[in-house]
């Protein structure tokens, strides 16, 4: 039985920081102007959509149009859609068959292109679509070659391919290899209006006990003349790989976005004194041999959301700690924060604090202690949308129920568009329609993506109300919430898809 609790005003909660305890003030309405809000949807195994393989063409859209009507419920404004799991693909590609969690046979096509009507849906919600890329497994569970599409890369170039574990993967140390993977995320970056490239954090696979990763060969043969040590030349064709994509991306589309979101430590202490004061049994540079400070340093990303899937205050590797270690990682960097927050621990029994109910609202509220942390990722979706201790509900009622605009990348553009003109409000049955025209010179020199619709009550400051995707150059915004036995003051502002905002147009009376 789920049970609704009212919004709390204010409460105190205690935050152990380090060796500090604090008293944080847990504001129910606390939020930011200007946060990322997104979720992590994954197609891999059927994890959040496509449900199942097989699946009609029309249930998958139904499928998906419901995630979208949940997220924005949730208070959400991007999401994190895998289009690529394991060398294949949610659109017809030239570099990857059709993937199997579509109709369930690698290589079938589904019958319509799924990343364009993806796109198209979640652009019409205003929501931000990241593309995200695994961007050298091939599969998930066997070796063989044979029981891949006939069509796939990996069967016409064998040589390119490792057998880990159970699992097939690109070389990550062969230069055409490399190449055809980075080629493979120019062709989505082209063709489709994403806003931005996602990665997680499979770079080389996770370690195998007493199993060594087989690249010894090509060690010996791309690497040995100009590295010491094995280790170092796979972070460098890492490195290569990130610093690739990025300049791929800027030179087809500049105003797209490159953020990776890493296994949440870099290095323990006890490997480097720069490190985070954790225990990790896993750390990216030494077994994923992603070397996340190199990334961030050499500006080779736009953000960086490190998976931190652990309690305030757990022993080995603390939120608190690894989300104040990661700020100042950050500081005085062209490259956003954001943190991975484990939502499919809430209430599953993998240390205590994950069976209170106040644990994921703490660590949302830390995130907005921290300046240099501008927003979260949820993984995932259908973990939320189980409501977990109340977590859906509270997103909907506390920590999310304002919207919030995504924080600018000025680095990559500063100039925002001209205000648009509120022509005039009328009301109805229905609420109070906004009627917007868009400024002429906004079709020249800087496009107007959505507008930002702000709404004031008697003489209280104006706050966000919603945004919505610009369609033309008038149109119409019905307010539902609108009152009809109240008076508001309506101001809008344009943003363009990197989100500069205008100066607010000339207010209007309703």
């Amino acid at each position: 039985m789920k049970v609704r609790q009212k919004p709390i005003v204010r409460f105190l909660v205690s935050l152990i920081i380090g060796t500090f305890v604090i008293s944080v003030p847990f504001m129910a309405n606390a939020q930011h102007d200007r946060e990322l809000r997104a979720v992590w949807i994954a197609s891999v195994l059927n994890l959040d959509w496509p449900s199942k393989k097989g699946l009609s063409a029309e249930e998958q859209k139904q499928e998906y149009m419901k995630l979208l009507d949940d997220v924005q419920t949730m208070g959400m404004n991007a999401v994190i859609v895998q289009i690529k799991p394991a060398a294949d693909a949610f659109y017809p590609s030239a570099y990857g068959p059709w993937s199997e969690y579509l109709t369930g046979v690698q290589g079938k096509d589904p019958g319509y292109d799924p990343l364009a009507f993806l796109i198209e849906e979640t652009h019409k919600r205003n929501l931000e679509f990241h593309a995200w890329f695994n961007p050298y497994r091939i599969t998930m569970n066997h070796t063989d070659l044979n029981q891949l599409s006939a069509d796939h890369p990996a069967r016409k170039h064998p040589e390119w391919v490792a057998a880990y574990g159970n699992q097939l993967y690109y070389h990550p140390g062969i230069p055409e290899a490399r190449d055809f993977i980075v080629k493979g995320i120019e062709e989505v970056v082209k063709h489709y209006d994403i806003d931005a490239v996602h990665m997680d954090d499979y770079f080389y696979p996770y370690k195998i006990a007493g199993q060594e990763f087989p690249d010894q060969v090509q060690y010996e043969q791309y690497g040995k003349n100009v590295f010491s040590n094995i280790d170092d030349w796979r972070r460098d064709n890492v490195n290569q790989l990130v610093k690739q994509i990025n300049q791929t991306i800027k030179a087809e589309k500049p105003y797209v976005k490159f953020g990776i979101s890493p296994f949440g430590v870099w290095r323990n202490a006890a490997d480097d004194p720069t490190g985070s004061n954790t225990k990790a049994g896993v750390r990216n540079y030494d077994d994923l041999y992603a070397d996340t400070r190199h990334w961030i340093q050499e500006g080779d990303i736009d953000y960086i959301a490190p998976q931190i899937y652990w309690s305030i205050g757990f022993h080995a590797a603390a939120y608190d700690v690894l989300a104040d270690w990661w700020s100042n990682e950050v500081k005085n960097r062209p490259v956003h924060l954001y943190i991975g927050q484990a939502a499919y621990k809430i209430n599953n029994n993998f240390d205590p604090p994950w069976s209170d109910p106040e644990e994921y609202g703490r660590q949302i509220t830390l995130n907005r202690q921290l300046e240099l942390v501008k927003g979260s990722m949820h993984f995932s979706l259908k973990d939320l949308n189980k409501n977990p201790l109340g977590i859906k509900d509270r997103l909907i009622n506390e920590l999310y129920s304002k919207p919030a605009l995504i924080p600018q990348t000025p680095w990559l553009d500063s100039t925002a568009p001209k205000k648009p003109k509120l022509t005039k409000v009328t009301g109805d049955n229905h609420g109070n329609l906004l009627h917007i025209q868009d400024h002429p010179s906004n079709q020249k020199s800087k496009e107007t993506a959505y507008y930002a619709i702000y709404r004031a009550e008697g003489k209280k400051n104006k706050t966000l109300l919603a945004t919505t995707r610009k369609t033309n150059e008038h149109q119409t915004f019905l307010d539902k919430t609108a009152d009809p036995n109240k008076r508001y003051t309506y101001y809008v502002t344009s943003a363009d898809r990197l989100h500069n905002e205008s100066k607010a147009s000339k207010q209007k009376t309703k």
